[in-house]
């Protein structure tokens, strides 16, 4: 019998080029806040990291629970607002992930991001409907670099770990590819391949890839 293969997505900078819209929400979110974070920090400490996480290092203190909630909740409505008239997907994508489809590889798509901010990016971008997976931040209890949401990806869409191939941006989202024991496409948006874990493979986009090269991968 041959194989299944599954290939699972993140969203922000893998999908859709979010981060400097998330970096302008962030900037709108701190400077009411009297905090000025530079390009650098934000490199650092904002892209593929939770929000709880973001904020914390941002404000110097632990934020959680309701307070994180309330301050989420501020943040991402503001990134939704900025973001919406320009979300565009990623080169490429639409055409590689139906060339996936066609060829029944099992998709899923496994995020940091708030569920609201993947349906925003979901009702612009045709891809739902070929998802056997999606899972977003309320769906675990440990965030990236933690291989939970991946893990739970491959559960859910009946595959091995190791029959797995995750396409990530960023440095947090790479490591808990890795520490889910799967295989790696590093998608250089955010971050140099200097910047990232050691991957598999690096594409600019999509343009890059095909069902072929992603079997190329176990071989």
């Amino acid at each position: 019998m041959k194989k299944q293969i599954a290939v699972i997505f993140d969203m922000d900078g893998v999908i859709v080029h979010t981060n400097p819209y998330h970096s302008k929400a962030f900037r709108e979110f701190f400077s009411v806040r009297n905090l000025s974070p530079t390009d650098e920090d934000f490199a650092q400490h904002m892209f593929g990291k939770s929000n709880s996480y973001i904020l914390s290092h941002f404000l110097e203190r632990t934020i959680e629970g309701e307070e994180l909630r309330i301050m989420e909740d501020e943040k991402e409505s503001l990134f939704r607002k900025i973001y919406e008239p320009y979300i565009d997907p990623i080169t490429g994508i639409i055409s590689f992930i139906d060339d996936l489809y066609q060829n029944g590889i099992k998709l899923g798509v496994a995020t940091s991001a708030p569920v609201a901010n993947l349906n925003l990016v979901f009702s612009k971008v045709p891809l739902r409907d070929k998802m056997g997976s999606i899972l977003a931040s309320e769906d675990v209890k440990k965030h990236k670099p933690d291989p939970e949401v991946y893990l739970t990806s491959a559960k859910n869409l009946g595959v091995s770990p190791d029959d797995c191939v995750v396409f990530e941006d960023s440095f947090s989202g790479v490591s808990a590819a890795l520490n889910a024991g799967m295989k790696v496409v590093g998608v250089l948006t955010s971050h140099t391949i200097e910047e990232l874990p050691p991957c598999n493979l690096y594409i600019k986009d999509y343009s890059e890839i095909s069902f072929e090269k992603v079997l190329e991968l176990f071989v």
